[in-house]
């Protein structure tokens, strides 16, 4: 095993030779585009950061599987993207494995017991600016590393503490600061050097200075605590030292979380939801997450047209497909909650006969942008910012992706004193008040109500489609309310417009989420005529920032040669 480690551990020199882009694409390749990553011997990894791929690939070079080189990624991220990748959030992961079983994994933070519906309200009811979203009492349970070390017992094959030992040896040793990650320090300054701890362990020795681009950032402390996980397992954060060092910086900064909450936390398998789109199967997350029931509601709508003929980036495509995701959104803020406490028509809301009525009321309006205000969630029967994604696939039939967050960009901007590891603000992920829209801009009802125990809503979207019941696209995104339309529209771009993986991971992008009313794009997404003709048709068009940092994989199953590429928005 020590022989394996060191294997490992060597890549963690070695930066940028995995994302020189390689080779021959799955299909021609625009000049536009980045020349896709490829691998036909042991398999990819595709996440944000250079070293976490690294760390990944030599995991599955050296026997490993997908899981095991998924939980590898994990951990490295929570140490080299310190704004998304973390111990102190949670999230989701799809798994396919080598015998042809769909599953996932819920590692999605819970509100601690001392929750209550109206804790960030005034006494008039109203929100308090800010409370849900910064600061200690933001923070929900944290999932993750139940959820990575869940994954592993289950499926994975090496040792934890082998996959754990690189981010361990990083954040000893430390890692050069990227300009992005330069840039998110700067972006995020007033929401982090309120805090103590925060200050200390991201910032400079005087406590106000950022690390510039090319820095070394150390974490000693945090590297102590992935030792006490490398140990003892689960139990080496939810019980015993990190346990205690989370509960005393909880009860000293008004935060909720116990050690009884800690220690009762668990993660849930579920049934994946299941659709399919134009003879693919798509294998997706199910509540708490809301991402996979709706990009089945989208791409279901989509397949009542012929959206290849209509072409890529055309203003027909575009406003059906705006339209199809206007719907989505308003059932969204309605329909969506933790299943444990609310019953959640997801057949319904993933049902093509549901999509044609949709298209049907898309096609009877014309060729013009339906005002928010006059579309409410269907009549059925009764019943986050930061955040990072990656994806995995071997050779042996094994492909997992994972989407984990700590939901705004570092979170609730506060780190545990002695655990080096920043908290999640989750709970704004909750409706604070039914009708209020939370940091997103999402509009949430009763059925995301905050309660002790209970999971927020999400939009992250983990998926997994398969073509013949092998696997054929490992993708996802983080981007809060704007990752169930960039990981829709990705998919879309392959099946329905032939884009290799590159070409449809570039590809300018657009959404709409219902409230606000507006069609939001990147600068480069509409041609003047295409702009023109949805202004004509009644959309609101406001230009805004980059949307998305999709991490994807495709497979040729027939040669037998994964495809993979990140990016290059890299939002955050």
């Amino acid at each position: 095993m020590k022989r394996l480690t060191k294997k490992i551990l060597s890549v963690v020199s070695s930066v940028a030779l995995s994302f020189s882009m390689c080779a021959v694409s799955f299909s021609n390749v625009h000049a536009a585009a980045y020349r896709p990553l490829k691998d036909s011997k042991t398999g990819l990894v595709v996440s944000t950061n250079v070293l976490a791929n690294e760390v990944g690939k030599k995991v599955l070079d050296n026997g490993g599987n997908a899981i095991d080189a998924a939980v590898a990624v994990g951990y490295m991220l929570a140490v080299v993207h310190p704004s998304a990748g973390n111990i102190g959030g949670g999230g989701f992961a799809v798994i396919h494995t080598a015998d042809g079983k769909d599953t996932t994994l819920d590692f999605r933070e819970v509100a601690p017991l001392a929750a209550t519906r109206d804790m960030y309200l005034d006494e008039k009811k109203n929100p308090i600016e800010g409370l849900s979203m910064t600061g200690y009492k933001s923070a929900g349970v944290p999932g993750t590393v139940a959820g990575m070390n869940e994954m592993l017992a289950k499926y994975g094959t090496m040792p934890l503490k082998d996959l754990i030992q690189p981010a361990i040896d990083t954040a000893n040793k430390g890692f050069a600061i990227s300009d992005r990650q330069a840039e998110t320090f700067i972006e995020e300054y007033d929401r982090m050097v309120p805090y103590e701890s925060t200050r200390k362990y991201f910032f400079k020795a005087d406590g106000k200075t950022t690390y510039k681009e090319g820095e070394i950032l150390v974490q000693k402390d945090l590297a102590k605590t992935l030792e006490r996980i490398a140990k003892d397992g689960t139990k080496g954060f939810y019980e015993g030292e990190t346990a205690e060092l989370i509960e005393k910086d909880m009860k000293k900064n008004g935060g909720l979380i116990t050690k009884q909450d800690l220690k009762e936390y668990k993660p849930v398998w579920r049934e994946p939801i299941r659709g399919t789109y134009r003879g693919y199967d798509i294998v997706s997350m199910a509540p708490p997450s809301s991402g996979g029931t709706h990009i089945l509601q989208i791409l279901n709508v989509l397949e009542n047209a012929d959206i290849k003929s209509m072409g890529f980036g055309s203003s027909e495509k575009i406003h059906l497909m705006a339209e199809a995701e206007r719907y989505a959104y308003a059932d969204r803020s309605e329909y969506m909650g933790d299943p444990g406490f609310v019953n959640v028509p997801v057949k319904e809301l993933s049902s093509k006969e549901y999509a044609k009525k949709i298209y049907d009321n898309i096609v009877a309006a014309g060729k013009k942008a339906v005002p928010s205000e006059t579309i409410k969630p269907g009549k059925l029967l009764p019943e986050s910012i930061h955040t990072t994604h990656y994806s995995v696939a071997d050779f042996k039939g094994n492909a997992v992706s994972v989407t984990y967050t700590i939901n705004y960009t570092f979170g609730s901007g506060a780190t545990v004193d002695g655990a080096g590891f920043i908290l999640n603000d989750e709970m704004d992920d909750f409706s604070i008040k039914p009708g209020v829209p939370n940091a997103y801009g999402l509009i949430g009802g009763d059925a995301n109500a905050i309660e002790a125990r209970k999971r927020p809503l999400s939009s992250m979207s983990p998926t997994i489609i398969l073509k013949d019941g092998k696997v054929f696209m490992v993708v996802g995104s983080p981007g809060g309310a704007r990752i169930i339309t960039t990981v829709a529209q990705v998919i879309s771009n392959v099946i329905d417009h032939d884009m290799n993986i590159s070409e449809a991971v570039e590809a300018p992008r657009f959404h709409m989420q219902w409230l606000p009313d507006e069609l939001r794009v990147e600068k480069d997404t509409l041609v003047k005529d295409v702009e023109n003709k949805l202004k004509d048709m009644g959309y609101n068009i406001q230009v805004k920032a980059p949307m998305g940092d999709v991490n994807a994989i495709v497979i040729d199953q027939k040669n037998k040669v994964m495809y993979g590429t990140k990016d290059p928005r890299t939002e955050f």
